[in-house]
């Protein structure tokens, strides 16, 4: 099932989500509705705050992104057309490597990208869908998706990043995301307006 992405605005993406357990009700049909939702929108990655749930998980897959690069070979996007998972209760233990900008958009935020600058490389622990536990280590793209999806897990957007007056030159458009005043196409749930924008 496609569910509404919640818009800029709305507390859920400022909110700390919290960490939850095998008990989770309905976990699986979430994720996979979380996947449908992503892929609708052409995403690469969705955290559970975006569609209203403020618990720790998120989810990636970066073959789209990896579709989208140049013909000539990325060191940054290797292996990223494999990178599809599941994250549950992570915790990014090490951020390491060179930083490096790169502009990044947000299901939540349409419309808009900003350069942002992140860690090359990262450890993270985390759980999968079947509850096994991982400690891996991602650098590149890959990397800069889950920091990406782990900031919003931390109530974190992509435009806290940004600088005082890059925010200030933004304040229209993001005030327009609010309200759902903006051209979309994909479901969207606007904090700012009393029906959700169902396509």
């Amino acid at each position: 099932m496609i569910l509404p992405v919640v818009a800029y605005g709305d507390p859920v993406l400022k909110k700390e989500a919290v960490e939850i357990d095998e008990q989770y009700p309905d976990l699986q049909k979430l994720i996979a509705d979380m996947f449908e939702t992503m892929y609708h929108a052409k995403g690469v990655g969705l955290a559970a705050p975006q569609i209203g749930k403020s618990i720790r998980l998120f989810i990636v897959d970066g073959s789209p992104f990896a579709d989208e690069e140049d013909d000539e070979p990325d060191p940054k996007a290797e292996g990223i057309e494999h990178f599809k998972k599941v994250f549950i209760n992570p915790i990014i233990e090490e951020e390491s490597g060179d930083k490096w900008a790169f502009q990044e958009g947000c299901l939540s935020i349409p419309g808009i990208r900003e350069n942002v600058t992140r860690h090359e490389k990262l450890v993270i622990t985390y759980y999968d869908e079947n509850w096994v536990f991982h400690e891996e280590t991602y650098e590149g793209y890959a990397a800069r998706i889950i920091q990406h999806e782990y900031d919003h897990i931390e109530g974190i957007l992509f435009t806290d990043h940004l600088s005082p007056l890059k925010k200030k030159l933004l304040t229209k458009r993001l005030g327009n995301i609010t309200i759902g005043a903006i051209n979309v196409d994909y479901k969207m749930s606007f904090p700012g307006h009393k029906k959700q924008r169902l396509i």
